[in-house]
């Protein structure tokens, strides 16, 4: 089983970051492979609702000048995802954006690739917005038909200068425990379609 993790910040060490390591290292401590990728920063294109992922049927999208498509190929090899976001007036980042709406579109296009894995949001912020921020990260994975575990209350860390959301320690526990859920979703999960249980 494998997770891959996305840093949408631009900030390749910043708060964002050490929430999306402190749910990875958790699963890679529960037994669970992990991939970590730093998107913010990159030069990612917003959809262009081309509609060509519905009609070519090849499970990419059309636009061949980012690295959509190499992250669309882990993420449809992935058990689990997991995408961290700053908060950018009360919602998501660019770059975060452009990821989650062309992978998303183009696995609902082409028969649902993402059905049936894990996907969990976590978020930065300095001090309002990230619910928002969530939500915006959530949506897709529920349109998907992704399993989104719970946790002790939202994944969300707090801080503006980078590394100061360690000080959250609400914040970072939340993310360990975020960890050890996804890692107990896909443990039960894998056990019953071992069992030869229908779950997606």
């Amino acid at each position: 089983m494998k997770v891959i993790g996305f840093n949408g910040s631009p900030r390749k060490e910043g708060n964002t970051a050490r929430l999306v390591s402190t749910v990875l290292d958790t699963l890679e401590g529960n037994g669970i492979a992990t991939e970590y990728i730093q998107l913010g920063g990159q030069n990612m294109h917003g959809c262009i609702a081309c509609m060509q992922c519905r009609e070519n049927q090849d499970r990419q999208c059309s636009i061949k000048t980012d690295n959509c498509n190499e992250y669309l190929e882990k993420m449809i090899e992935a058990d689990g995802i997991v995408v961290g976001a700053p908060t950018y007036f009360a919602d998501l980042n660019a770059e975060t954006k452009a990821l989650l709406d062309r992978s998303s579109f183009v696995a609902l296009q082409n028969g649902g690739l993402f059905r049936g894995k894990v996907g969990a949001g976590v978020v930065a912020a300095r001090r309002g917005g990230a619910v928002r921020v969530m939500d915006s990260i959530l949506k897709p994975f529920q349109m998907s038909e992704m399993f989104l575990p719970g946790s002790t209350y939202w994944n969300l860390g707090y801080g503006l200068q980078p590394d100061e959301v360690v000080g959250d320690t609400e914040g970072i526990n939340n993310m360990r425990n975020l960890g050890r859920q996804i890692a107990y979703l896909l443990k039960a999960l894998d056990l019953a379609r071992e069992n030869g249980v229908q779950v997606s």
